[in-house]
């Protein structure tokens, strides 16, 4: 028996990925396989934690079999990750698998199944550990009325980014806005000796670059020596989603060009963060 669906991939982030390119970054987009169809989300530069926020939606979606069976067991997804080059193909970065959340056409959308929660998939490259996909993916019946009876396609209204859908509103998380600042110790992070034949010069004129990948976009902060560096970045109001701090150090030489030195995540930020106190929970506790 011949059942029609739509598959709804919403691809949030990855997170964790490693470096495929010298300056100790990546161009990653996924790619998502689901039976005969195939859709890539778009590619973003130099991230290890791109925040892609990106819908893939497979219409026609062609299945053989028991309307319970396709329920209680769908078809895998395959979603590959890899490194966009300039030249050349793509890099292959790492896989993961995934089973989506399946409504039948007689099925109410509502919680708890629905709207399905983001997820994190373990990416894994050969038998080695290649970071974690933040997905959710969903898998609706079309009954006799067609299309028009599936759930509508709630998206921000805030975004404009052309024929790019984003993971609708109920499914992405909510957004707060955070100030990323980084005190840099010169004798800690911006000194260190190089060896130049038989002489060693001592050099400090390096820039740290403080990146994170919660915006779907790299940001970066210069440190100076003996400075401060502070980048402003949304990140979601549930800890669990945070995404980690990456740090990168690199040399800066002659022409504008640099040489990592070297690189460090900070894979939870949560003893970092500060809350301003409550006003008038301090208020009343003067008061009370």
């Amino acid at each position: 028996e011949k059942q029609v669906f739509q598959l709804r991939a919403h691809m949030y982030q990855a997170r964790s990925l490693f470096a495929a390119d010298s300056s100790g970054l990546s161009d990653p987009f996924a790619r998502v396989f689901f039976i005969s169809q195939s859709q890539c989300t778009e590619v973003l530069n130099e991230t290890l934690c791109p925040t892609w926020d990106q819908l893939l939606v497979f219409d026609n979606v062609e299945l053989y079999g028991e309307a319970h069976e396709m329920r209680d067991d769908p078809p895998i997804i395959v979603i590959e990750i890899y490194d966009q080059d300039t030249v050349g193909k793509a890099d292959f970065m790492g896989r993961t698998f995934a089973k989506p959340v399946v409504k039948m056409s007689d099925e109410h959308y509502c919680p708890p199944r629905f709207p399905p929660q983001l997820e994190y998939y373990q990416i894994y490259r050969g038998n080695s550990t290649a970071g974690d996909l933040l997905a959710a993916f969903e898998l609706l019946q079309i009954g006799p009325g067609g299309k028009s009876d599936l759930p509508p396609i709630d998206g921000p209204t805030d975004v404009d980014r052309g024929p790019i859908l984003p993971v609708p509103l109920g499914i992405r998380p909510v957004l707060s806005k955070y100030r990323v600042e980084v005190i840099a110790l010169e004798h800690q992070i911006l000194m260190f000796s190089i060896v130049w034949g038989k002489r060693a010069y001592q050099m400090s004129a390096l820039q740290g670059s403080v990146c994170t990948g919660c915006t779907g976009r790299e940001a970066a902060a210069a440190l100076k020596e003996q400075g401060t560096g502070s980048l402003l970045a949304d990140l979601p109001e549930n800890e669990l989603l945070h995404p980690p701090l990456n740090i990168r150090v690199v040399d800066c030489r002659a022409f504008g060009r640099y040489t990592l030195v070297g690189s460090h995540a900070v894979s939870s930020l949560r003893k970092f963060i500060y809350r301003p106190p409550d006003k008038k929970a301090q208020h009343w506790n003067m008061t009370g």
